[in-house]
C-alpha cells in the first residue's frame, strides 16, 4: 500500500477530524452505488477498497493497535488482527442497512469476529430499523459506553432519547406522523455518514 495519508489526500499531521472528513468525502465520491451500470464500476470499487484500507490503517496507527508504519517510499503493512476485515465488514453492513436489506445486514453482523463498539452501534441501528427500540437503545448505549468519544454514536443515542420512544409501524392509525419521519431521517443521516462531519 502507498502512504495511507496521501491516499486520503491529507498530511500526516492532520487532525482526526480532518482525516475523517477526507475519508467521508472520498467514500461518497467513490461509493459503488454511484457507479451502478457504469463502465467505471470496477475502478470505483477498487478505489473504495484502497480508501477503506488507508482509513483503517491510519486509525490503527494512531490508536497504537498496528505494527506497520510508513517508511520512506512506501507503506509497510503488517498483520492487524483482523481490523481491516472488520472495517470492510462494517462498511458492508452500513451499505445493506442503507439499502434496506436488513436480513443481509443481520447475516453480516453474525460473522463479525468481535462485538466492539461499532458492532453494537450497527446492531442497534438494525434493531431501530426493525422497530425494536428497546434493543436498539441498549446496543447504541453500549456503543457509547465503549467509545464515549464517538460523536456519531452519541448523536444517535440522543436522537433516540428525544424522539424514538414511540414506534408505530407505518399504516397504523392512518400512517406515520412527523416525529416518526424526522426520527427515521436522523437515523438514516447517521448511517450515511452525515453526523459529526
Amino acid at each position: 500500500m502507498n502512504d495511507p495519508y496521501s491516499i486520503l489526500g491529507v498530511k500526516p499531521d492532520a487532525s482526526d477530524d480532518e482525516i475523517k472528513r477526507a475519508y467521508r468525502e472520498l467514500a461518497r465520491k467513490y461509493h459503488p452505488d454511484n457507479y451502478q451500470n457504469n463502465p467505471l464500476a470496477d475502478l470505483a470499487e477498487e478505489k473504495m477498497k484502497e480508501i477503506n484500507e488507508a482509513y483503517d490503517t491510519i486509525n490503527k496507527m494512531r490508536s497504537g493497535g498496528g505494527s506497520g508504519g510508513y517508511q520512506g517510499g512506501g507503506y509497510q503493512q503488517q498483520s492487524y488482527s483482523g481490523s481491516a476485515q472488520s472495517a470492510t465488514l462494517y462498511n458492508q453492513v452500513r451499505q445493506a442497512i442503507n439499502l434496506g436489506d436488513l436480513s443481509r445486514a443481520e447475516q453480516l453482523l453474525r460473522t463479525a469476529p468481535t462485538q466492539d463498539a461499532e458492532w453494537h452501534f450497527l446492531t442497534g441501528s438494525l434493531a431501530y430499523r426493525k422497530g425494536w427500540l428497546d434493543e436498539a437503545h441498549r446496543h447504541i448505549q453500549t456503543a457509547c459506553n465503549m467509545a464515549p468519544g464517538n460523536a456519531e454514536y452519541r448523536q444517535a443515542l440522543l436522537m433516540m432519547r428525544q424522539g424514538g420512544q414511540a414506534y408505530r409501524p407505518y399504516g397504523y392509525g392512518g400512517g406515520p406522523d412527523a416525529c416518526d419521519l424526522c426520527a427515521t431521517c436522523m437515523c438514516l443521516n447517521c448511517l450515511c455518514g452525515g453526523c459529526g462531519s
